[in-house]
């Protein structure tokens, strides 16, 4: 009995000092929805298929993005000017950054502690300090930006105008727009190809993604969508959210009212196929292993669970109003030597080794 306990102990000791110099810890594989009609996020497990919690932000929540961890998720809250800051092993919400008036994205860049959020009463991008909580900057665009996306050096912006439909390219460092890109009309969301050649934007009123040669900063091709039903130039197309796999082959667009997300071959930039999906869809998720779609449908109040392989909806997950934007925590993330070290610590003295150590003295 005594030499199990000290080879339970011993374990214990073993795996703090991993966790505390620095590994990996699982994600939860939980789900983040965003309600602006709520002023909620709802928390969704996906074995079970069910809300876990429903956390209260500050009101009409629409874009979210993790840190690069995961520790933390940001989520912009447009009625109440600000980005409420989501502590992800607590499921609370931690703290909030002050924004402009009515932010609907934004794009984070960790290594210079920013955050770029558009503007479009003032017709500018924010740049705001991340430790300090304060704007420092506002860069004049064109009118109405709406979406970001920061580069990954971190040293390039690129901001889409809704109301002259153009595609900015603005130097971080300088704090000014370097030039300027015409796209399709209503310019909606960007996506990155892995290799950080191209980057594809899609304009939900024209029915088109335009992709973007970001070196030479033109556009290098256009992609239009003919879903079945669909008649040219009749709106339903509406592209609104882009992602693209890991090795760069396969992308996937939702397609808003067409009730379809087309699968793009992102190479020969052809239409393979359209997956019928929700009446009105908006906000996208991949899982980690690329096998999964969760597709946000506003009419129907639901999250939809797509097969890729399969190219059909395996299930759905009801939800209390329509969801605004979806993003799913499973990516392993580092553990420091700091806060998630220390929680990591306590769940394996709370949970399982805990228990072994009652279990061998009973013996």
């Amino acid at each position: 009995m005594r030499i199990l306990r000290l080879l339970a102990f011993g374990l214990i000791i073993a795996l703090l000092t991993a966790v505390s110099s620095g590994g990996f810890a699982r994600s939860t594989g939980l789900l983040f929805v965003s309600s602006a009609q709520t002023n909620s996020v709802a928390v969704v497990d996906l074995e079970t298929k069910r809300i876990v919690k429903s956390l209260k932000t500050s009101r009409h929540p629409r874009d979210m993005h993790f840190n690069k961890d995961h520790t933390y998720l940001y989520v912009a809250c447009g009625g109440d000017d600000a980005i409420d800051i989501i502590d992800v092993a607590r499921l609370e919400v931690a703290g909030r950054l002050n924004t402009a008036s009515n932010p609907s994205a934004f794009a984070i860049d960790e290594k210079q502690r920013r955050v770029y959020v558009p503007n479009p009463e003032g017709s500018s991008l924010s740049v705001i300090d991340m430790d300090e909580n304060v704007i420092v900057h506002e860069v004049p665009t064109g009118a109405g930006p709406q979406k970001v996306f920061v580069s990954e050096d971190g040293h390039s912006v690129y901001v889409a105008t809704e109301v002259n439909d153009f595609v900015h390219l603005v130097d971080a460092d300088g704090g000014y727009v370097l030039q300027n890109v015409a796209v399709g009309t209503g310019p909606h969301r960007f996506a990155a190809t892995p290799d950080a050649k191209e980057l594809w934007v899609s304009s939900e009123q024209s029915g088109e993604v335009h992709i973007i040669d970001r070196e030479k900063f033109t556009i290098a091709g256009k992609i239009e969508f003919q879903p079945p039903g669909a008649i040219a130039g009749d709106g339903r197309a509406a592209p609104t959210d882009v992602a693209i796999t890991k090795d760069g082959k396969t992308a996937y667009v939702v397609l808003g009212h067409a009730a379809r997300i087309a699968v793009v071959d992102v190479h020969t930039r052809n239409v393979r196929d359209y997956i019928p999906i929700g009446l009105r869809s908006s906000g996208l998720a991949m899982a980690g292993d690329e096998n999964t779609l969760y597709v946000g449908d506003s009419f129907a109040d639901a999250i939809h669970v797509i097969d890729v392989k399969g190219r059909k909806v395996s299930s759905s997950i009801a939800l209390d109003r329509r969801p605004s934007g979806v993003v799913i925590d499973d990516s392993p993330r580092s553990l420091g030597r700091g806060q998630d070290a220390g929680r990591a610590s306590r769940h394996l003295l709370q949970t399982g080794f805990a228990a072994f150590i009652r279990t061998t003295g009973d013996r």
